[in-house]
């Protein structure tokens, strides 16, 4: 009964050996501490933006530190459309990626509808070829995350961008011309496809209010060693210089801060000792000063840190900002940890507004939790009790599995290919740590009442 990570390969991208399983599930036998060593790959945040940032030349670029998810397979699978040739070293985390003179112009709806980090080909595509085709992306079911910006900077350049039957439809065939952007909003996604768009411009590009999240500063030191031009890197203005070409190279990701983040959380609500090996405590400022008022011991370690709990957690409130403040995505994290802490919170999502979707999942397991508007209100209870749950989003998982470790009983976690899509052996990590923890296949799911 049960399996390993291991998932059914697909043939079109040898090596990668990741699809979509439908109904596999995880089976969480509850009381068991977090207690050892575990190490983070590159940050998936990072690594599929990489991707799309080796399309800005031709050759060969070699992207190291690389997980092992499935959004990694469907990039990949996505720029193998676009006309390039992937390879995977699983052992050595490393990705290669041969870029042709020629790149293909249409990114597939089959795709893209699967993870919203496709939209990222849009920049290097206008860059390199002046016309991109886009179909509109999907991804988690965590609140509406439009194109606005990407769409009214890129207009900015000189671009003519539509929306027509599903697909977004950018052209420059003058070339773009820099210009000066100010975001609405800090977001990521705009910045990444405005910077990405920006490096082979004609002219200075500057954008203000731009995101300052450290995967922004990961791409923006990659399109710096392909011999773009950028200035303020890690502020909130950036300043790029077009250049007529640029050239492949090796970079190595980032280490995933929300992975570090929720081994975080999960030694802090199973009353655990965890060491967190190839992480950056400067990026989880907050979130690791927030385990402290908890209750938490939180000290740094030869490349990573160490987080100790030796009782109950104390409830503390959150107020997600963007970078630098709390992370979006650490937040069902602390919101599982609230719910068995001692004390009343509140937690507030300013970033998206269907975050709380999994809330009610929680409730299922024995959660005291009221939700209004962007707020959500924690009561903390000593114990939960394990039930049949269902991921709706990454994050959103991976803390129903992290409740799972903290209730009585069994606790069955339906849809993880959302889990799987960013968090790299997510089933050895825990086991590894001492967590009752196995995927079960369709024919070995029990019965849901």
């Amino acid at each position: 009964m049960g399996k390993s990570d291991a998932m059914p390969a697909y043939t079109n991208l040898p090596g990668m050996g990741r699809t979509i399983p439908e109904v596999e599930a995880f089976l969480i036998r509850g009381g068991h501490p977090l207690v050892g060593e575990v190490s983070v790959a590159g940050a998936k945040n990072s690594v599929l933006k990489l991707m799309a940032v080796a399309l800005l030349a031709e050759g060969r670029t070699t992207i190291t530190g690389v997980p092992d998810i499935l959004d990694v397979a469907i990039m990949g699978k996505l720029v193998t459309r676009l006309g390039c040739e992937v390879a995977w070293d699983k052992a050595a985390q490393t990705l290669t990626i041969d870029v042709p003179a020629e790149l293909e112009q249409r990114a597939d709806y089959d795709l893209v509808r699967q993870m919203r980090a496709s939209i990222s080909v849009l920049g290097p595509l206008i860059a390199r070829l002046g016309v991109a085709d886009i179909a509109l992306p999907g991804g988690d079911a965590i609140g509406s995350r439009g194109l606005d910006m990407h769409m009214a900077g890129l207009e900015r350049m000189g671009a003519k961008v539509t929306s027509e039957h599903g697909y977004l439809l950018a052209s420059a065939p003058e070339r773009l011309s820099g210009a000066t952007i100010w975001l609405d909003f800090p977001s990521v996604g705009a910045t990444e496809t405005l910077m990405m768009a920006a490096v082979m411009a004609q002219g200075i590009t500057v954008i203000d209010n731009a995101a300052r999240e450290p995967e922004i500063v990961d791409i923006t030191e990659m399109l710096v060693k392909m011999g773009a031009q950028i200035d303020g890197v890690g502020t909130s203005t950036l300043t790029i210089e077009g250049v007529d070409q640029l050239h492949p190279t090796t970079h190595d990701t980032v280490p995933d801060r929300i992975v570090a983040g929720t081994w975080a959380v999960g030694a802090a609500m199973t009353q655990g000792d965890v060491t967190v090996k190839h992480a950056r405590m400067n990026h989880l400022a907050i979130a690791l000063d927030k385990l402290t008022e908890a209750g938490a011991s939180v000290s740094e370690v030869d490349d990573g840190f160490r987080v100790v709990m030796d009782e109950r957690p104390k409830s503390v409130d959150i107020v997600t900002l963007p970078y630098p403040g709390f992370a979006t995505d650490l937040q069902p994290q602390f919101i599982a940890m609230n719910a068995v802490a001692d004390g009343l919170s509140m937690v507030t999502e300013n970033l998206f507004e269907a975050r709380f979707k999994f809330v009610n999942e929680l409730i299922r397991l024995g959660a005291d939790i009221r939700t209004e508007g962007h707020h959500a209100v924690i009561t903390g209870r000593p114990t939960l009790s394990g039930a049949p749950v269902e991921a709706h989003d990454i994050r959103a998982g991976a803390s129903l599995v992290l409740a799972g470790l903290v209730a009585q009983g069994d606790t069955v976690v339906s849809k993880v290919h959302h889990i799987d899509r960013g968090y790299s052996g997510f089933v050895s990590d825990l086991t590894g740590l001492g967590a009752q923890i196995e995927r079960l296949a369709p024919a070995e799911m029990p019965a849901q009442r």
